[in-house]
C-alpha cells in the first residue's frame, strides 16, 4: 500500500480549502491532487495542514502535502483509529481540541468539536471571514452537507451524537462550507 495515496473505496469529490493571505496559507482537508493544491498555493508558505476528520477521502493526500510543503498536520486524536487505517506507520504532528484557536495572518479559526460523522470530527470557525451576506465562515468537512446534516453511515460514525449540531448552531449566521455530495 502506498501510504501517500491509498485508494478510495468509492469515487468522491471533496473540497480542499486554502485560507490565508499573500504570503502564507493553511490547507484544510488535502484530500487529493497535491499538484493542483501547489499551483493554488502559488509559492506562499503553508503554515499548517488542518483535517476536519480522518476518513480516507479527506486525508489520503495529507502525507504528500505535508512532505511537499514542510507543514505540520493537525488532527483531533479521537480520530486516531481512522488515521491509522490510512497511515499505519506515519503520524500526524499536532492534536486539535475543542476551543483551540489557530491563526493565519489576521484570520483566526476556532476549532469546534463536532463528533458524529466520526469520533474526532471538527469544524473550523472563522468569524472574520465573510461570503455573500454572511458574517463568519465554518469549514465543516462532512459534519454538514449542502442542504442538511452530514453522513453518519461511515466507519465509526454515530448518528445519535448531538454535539455537532449544537456547536454549529452557535456559529449562526455563519456561512457553512460543507463537503460536496
Amino acid at each position: 500500500m502506498n501510504e501517500s495515496s491509498p485508494p478510495a473505496p468509492w469515487d468522491v469529490d471533496n473540497n480542499v480549502w486554502i485560507v490565508g493571505n499573500d504570503s502564507s496559507v493553511i490547507i484544510i482537508d488535502p484530500a487529493h491532487d497535491v499538484d493542483k493544491i501547489s499551483r493554488t498555493v502559488a509559492g506562499r508558505t503553508v503554515e499548517k495542514i488542518l483535517l476536519t476528520h480522518a476518513h480516507d477521502d479527506h486525508i489520503r493526500s495529507a502525507k504528500e502535502a505535508a512532505e511537499r510543503f514542510g507543514a505540520p498536520v493537525y488532527l483531533n486524536p479521537a480520530d486516531r483509529v481512522l488515521w491509522e487505517m490510512v497511515y499505519p506507520s506515519w503520524d500526524f504532528d499536532r492534536e486539535l481540541a475543542d476551543g483551540d484557536v489557530l491563526r493565519i495572518g489576521e484570520t483566526e479559526l476556532t476549532v469546534l468539536a463536532t463528533p458524529g460523522h466520526s469520533p474526532g470530527s471538527v469544524c473550523f470557525y472563522a468569524p472574520t471571514l465573510s461570503w455573500e451576506n454572511s458574517e463568519g465562515v465554518v469549514f465543516s468537512g462532512d459534519t454538514l452537507f449542502n442542504g442538511g446534516p452530514g453522513a453518519t453511515g461511515r466507519s465509526y460514525s454515530d448518528f445519535v451524537c448531538p454535539r455537532g449540531t449544537a456547536a454549529l448552531a452557535a456559529t449562526r449566521p455563519a456561512r457553512h462550507y460543507a463537503a460536496r455530495r
